[in-house]
């Protein structure tokens, strides 16, 4: 039992790793990238400011980009981890996840198409205005796009709750946490689509249960990894006795 829990235990710190290393891209990607690029509702205002911040710009999309790498490894690992709990959730936590990745290099390829219409460097017999606007839309298709691809990102944490809930060398709570987690993140997907003047206050709403579910998952994987039952240990070394 206790050779079974070695690599159990290397692959939930590996996973921890690499879900820290993903949540620090996603935080860049989310916060830091928007406020030096984006002036909201100024079409003119967001080109110039994107202009003079092109390689902050730039480095978000290669931000995006190895986010998308790393997240592939992270749901193998998660994968790996949870498949002897239930194999059936542990695919559908999977697939749930890796879907969202294709979509996201599509809307790196919009990104990137925007920088090129701002700089003049295609369409160059459209006028300044009419560049801005174009790429304006493209980067609205990209914001429509991360919150359909929202909804994933919340359906994918119920089924990894459940396992987490099930698995029992990892806190039940967490596994809660997790489910509550992937439902505010699916009523932020729908409140965006049918009532964005409500979605920051849902945003602000939902903002605890991804740090209670999404960070602390992490952290226990990152430092304790899996908790292994002693009692177990002594079960399993317990010598047949003969009557």
């Amino acid at each position: 039992m206790e050779e079974k829990a070695i690599p159990l235990k290397k692959t939930a710190r590996l996973a921890g790793l690499l879900y820290l290393i993903w949540v620090i891209t996603g935080l860049y990607s989310i916060f830091y990238v928007p406020s030096q690029t984006i002036v909201k509702g100024d079409t003119v205002a967001t080109a110039n400011k994107i202009l003079a911040n092109e390689f902050i710009f730039r480095t978000g999309i290669i931000n995006d980009l190895i986010s998308i790498t790393i997240g592939v490894f992270l749901i193998m690992a998660l994968y790996r981890l949870f498949k002897q709990v239930n194999e059936h959730q542990a695919k559908l936590m999977f697939t749930l996840l890796f879907v969202t990745f294709p979509v996201a290099f599509i809307m790196d390829a919009f990104n990137i198409a925007s920088l090129m219409i701002l700089k003049g460097e295609i369409l160059k017999t459209f006028d300044l205005s009419q560049r801005q606007d174009l790429a304006m839309l493209f980067f609205r298709i990209n914001d429509y796009g991360s919150m359909t691809l929202e909804i994933f990102w919340g359906l994918w944490l119920i089924p990894f709750g459940q396992l987490v809930y099930k698995s029992g060398f990892i806190p039940r709570i967490l596994g809660v946490f997790l489910i509550l987690d992937g439902i505010a993140l699916i009523i932020h997907c729908f409140t965006s689509l049918f009532l964005p003047e409500y979605q920051t206050l849902v945003k602000q709403f939902g903002m605890p249960f991804w740090i209670l579910g999404e960070i602390s998952i992490m952290l226990w994987l990152l430092i304790k990894g899996v908790k292994v039952k002693k009692n177990t240990i002594r079960e399993e070394v317990k010598p047949n006795v003969k009557t």
